[in-house]
């Protein structure tokens, strides 16, 4: 799989229409919310779904609902426990490694995830499941994301339909902000103006007074932890797969 340069990707999502309508539903279906359903998997936009891990052990659903790929995002110790072996025999599987962390730096990556999503519900009966742990912090973030730049709206918006799809989601307090702080910068791209990552990268190191903040994940990537974190280098994986966290809050941005 190719990817797009960043600074291409907000030329390559079209603009979708804001419809009242298509957001009030959303916003409805919380009427619906039972709290069993945080195990399942719901369509976010026609194409996305969205849920936890767990779900990708009903394969014959999956493939019932017309699921073609799977987006999971896993950190070290998921990666090792979650079996995917069966997953990749009947799916285009693809792992990110993240940590559910208010330190993990996500930005960088929301323009590459948005365009591969987009990829994949744009091609011929093509559907995708972007899943993680519980499906209840990383995952929504990258799908809200993804729906603030399609829709050219903000963060608050964004997470307020996608939680109206599931209202288990519950990013942590640093996934939030960093969605905030996404508008202005998908925003700028939009209009051809403002940094790329490259130099927002620069200019956040020449900022740093601190030697070790550069280790952060994030601060100092390069092509191979690219490679790595959209899943292209093969992990064998044992075990079971981790246990679902069973809570979840109805907290908005």
């Amino acid at each position: 799989m190719q990817y797009t340069t960043a600074a291409a990707i907000s030329n390559i999502l079209p603009e979708a229409t804001y419809s009242k309508d298509l957001f009030a539903n959303a916003q409805g279906n919380m009427d619906d919310w039972r709290y069993e359903m945080r195990r399942e998997i719901q369509e976010i936009v026609p194409g996305l779904f969205l849920g936890p891990f767990s779900a990708c052990r009903q394969v014959e659903k999956l493939k019932q609902l017309g699921i073609t790929h799977i987006a999971c995002f896993v950190d070290e110790t998921e990666a090792r426990l979650f079996r995917t072996e069966n997953l990749t025999q009947f799916f285009e599987y693809q792992q990110f490694i993240i940590t559910d962390s208010n330190l993990q730096n996500l930005i960088q990556y929301f323009p590459q995830t948005s365009h591969y999503f987009h990829h994949v519900i744009s091609g011929l009966q093509s559907k995708i499941l972007v899943c993680c742990n519980g499906g209840m912090s990383r995952s929504p973030t990258f799908v809200i994301a993804y729906i603030m730049e399609v829709f050219r709206i903000d963060a608050s918006q964004a997470y307020h339909y996608v939680q109206g799809k599931r209202l288990c989601i519950n990013p942590n307090d640093g996934f939030k902000s960093q969605l905030k702080e996404y508008e202005p910068i998908y925003r700028a791209r939009q209009l051809g103006v403002g940094p790329t990552f490259e130099e927002e990268r620069q200019q956040r190191r020449r900022r740093r007074s601190d030697p070790e903040e550069d280790e952060e994940i994030g601060a100092n990537q390069n092509p191979a932890e690219v490679k790595r974190f959209f899943g292209l280098e093969e992990q064998q994986q044992n075990g079971n797969n981790a246990n679902v966290n069973a809570g979840y809050s109805s907290t908005l941005l």
